[in-house]
């Protein structure tokens, strides 16, 4: 069934009576067309669109809107108390005995059908195109003629290309053996999901030795090519799940990577940034309507803002009290996610709340004919890099980052050299806090936001910086990458739930024979 043209339908009907044409409707096709057995009306609506016309195509927009009636052997359209020959276009009373029509599924099948098919004699190009692969998916031998009459007066080589692949598809159906082995080796060279449909389908009913081996050669020849298309797909859709891991863990790798603190609110400061957005959202929506598609780009630093702040507040509040103390730093800072999940329920409620994509963030760039790579996941996979390299930059050629390192290393010899190190604690806690609040921005463009979004990445965030190693920034990315790509092609294999499995496993046997995690502390520190 065609349901992605019914929203077309109307413009279908306003290109074909600009375009105009010399064929008329008869009050014979009309009748054929509204009442009868369902076979003698699909062939009445085949036959009427080879030669389309306004009145066709406003006939069967009628008939489709259930705006047909059959009186004293004649089809009329209603609108409202009036009636209209579908002739003429000339209004006409209403007899009382006028029978309304009843289209079955399949019949409104044909009608969107017919309808999307008028589409291949209009002047949109991108509507011919649409047209042509709709009718590719849905062969019939009924529309050869209009693929043909559509194929002779195409100018578009690509839109013909797909033509004669509609044509072919529908030739899979053919009587003629010769013709079935053809349809077979030109559809052989379109390789998409739909293609490989078409010929899986055929191929368990064919009964000749000679069609069936070429159907089965061209079932090959897609597969082969279809499947680069499902390896790339697992290959991105790992990276792209390592950049938001790596979003993630970045955070953690300064509180816990480089300070030492295993903070369980990690994952509840993500949140605070996340619905930091869905605020930004919803005053643009109120107040900028007009500069909508840039609210992400001011949400950014407030979500930032946001989580450092409650970084900053907790680690002088709390956790500068327990420093060395890692079970009592666990504890605490667990009850504290508690409370801000707690909070946000208690302000925005426990349902989830959806953020929108900018305009700009929405669809996608088509690699393959089955490989779609979205513009939110590409966006955040940049956003992933610059943030690392923000990060990096800040860590290694700062004096901020100079301090923080001076601190983490020797916190005694750094105060005697004048380092503030309560001030530098509070600032690094509140840095790795804002990263944390831009990973829930960003996870905000992919999937619902709610109270309990931190707890689905705070368990892979602390794997991700152990595995990589303990205050290794290079080690954190690689961790990331390397986790999202593994889980990926094992989801492909053995599902979701045993991937998770079979990567927690790989970590806890990694971490047994390498306890310092990929990258290693070199040097007498390490001791």
């Amino acid at each position: 069934m065609l349901r992605c043209f019914l929203a077309m339908r109307w413009c279908l009907v306003s290109l074909l009576c600009l375009a105009g044409s010399a064929h008329a409707l008869t009050a014979e096709q009309a009748l054929a067309m509204a009442a009868g057995e369902t076979d003698d009306r699909v062939a009445a609506v085949q036959q009427a669109v080879v030669e389309p016309s306004d009145r066709v195509a406003a006939f069967l927009q009628a008939l489709a809107d259930d705006a047909v009636r059959v009186a004293g052997g004649k089809a009329l359209i209603v609108k409202g108390d009036k009636g209209i020959d579908p002739v003429t276009g000339a209004e006409v009373p209403v007899p009382a005995d006028a029978e309304d029509i009843i289209n079955n599924n399949r019949m409104r099948g044909e009608i969107d059908t017919a309808l999307a098919g008028l589409a291949l004699f209009g002047k949109d190009e991108a509507l011919r195109m649409a047209a042509a692969k709709a009718l590719t998916k849905e062969p019939d031998a009924g529309r050869l003629p209009l693929l043909d009459k559509a194929l002779a007066q195409e100018t578009n080589d690509k839109i013909k290309t797909q033509l004669e692949l509609a044509r072919a598809a529908t030739l899979l159906g053919s009587d003629d053996a010769a013709q079935r082995i053809a349809a077979a080796q030109a559809l052989s060279l379109s390789a998409t999901p739909d293609t490989r449909l078409l010929l899986n389908e055929r191929v368990t009913v064919e009964e000749d030795a000679k069609v069936k081996a070429a159907l089965q050669a061209a079932l090959k020849a897609i597969d082969g090519q279809l499947a680069w298309g499902e390896r790339l797909g697992a290959a991105f859709s790992g990276i792209s799940l390592g950049s938001i891991l790596l979003l993630v863990a970045l955070g953690l790798a300064i509180t816990y990577g480089l300070m030492g603190v295993i903070n369980m609110a990690h994952g509840e400061l993500m949140m605070i940034g996340a619905y930091a957005t869905y605020v930004v959202q919803g005053i643009f929506q109120k107040y900028f309507p007009g500069a909508f598609d840039w609210y992400l780009v001011a949400a950014l630093p407030l979500a930032f803002g946001a989580s450092a702040a409650v970084g900053a507040v907790l680690e002088r509040g709390v956790l500068r009290f327990l420093y060395g103390r890692p079970l009592e730093t666990l504890l605490a800072t667990w009850g504290i996610s508690l409370v801000l999940m707690q909070l946000v329920r208690t302000i925005f409620g426990a349902q989830n709340v959806g953020v929108e994509n900018p305009a700009w963030m929405s669809g996608g760039v088509q690699v393959l004919s089955n490989l779609t790579l979205p513009y939110n996941r590409l966006v955040i996979i940049g956003f992933a890099i610059a943030v690392l390299l923000g990060m990096g930059y800040l860590i290694a050629r700062t004096r901020l980052g100079l301090f923080v390192r001076g601190v983490t290393q020797n916190r005694p010899i750094a105060s005697c050299m004048g380092v503030n190190t309560a001030r530098i604690d509070t600032m690094a806690f509140a840095l790795g806090s804002g990263i944390a609040g831009l990973a829930g921005c960003a996870l905000s463009q992919v999937g619902n936001v709610g109270p309990d979004l931190g707890q689905s990445y705070i368990v892979d965030a602390f794997m991700v910086v152990v595995l990589g190693g303990v205050g290794q920034l290079a080690g954190t990315v690689y961790a990331a990458l390397g986790l999202g790509i593994l889980n990926k092609f094992l989801e492909g294999w053995a599902g979701a739930v045993l991937a998770k499995i079979a990567v927690l496993v790989f970590i806890i046997i990694f971490i047994q024979k390498r306890p310092q995690g990929i990258f290693a502390v070199k040097g007498r520190t390490a001791d």
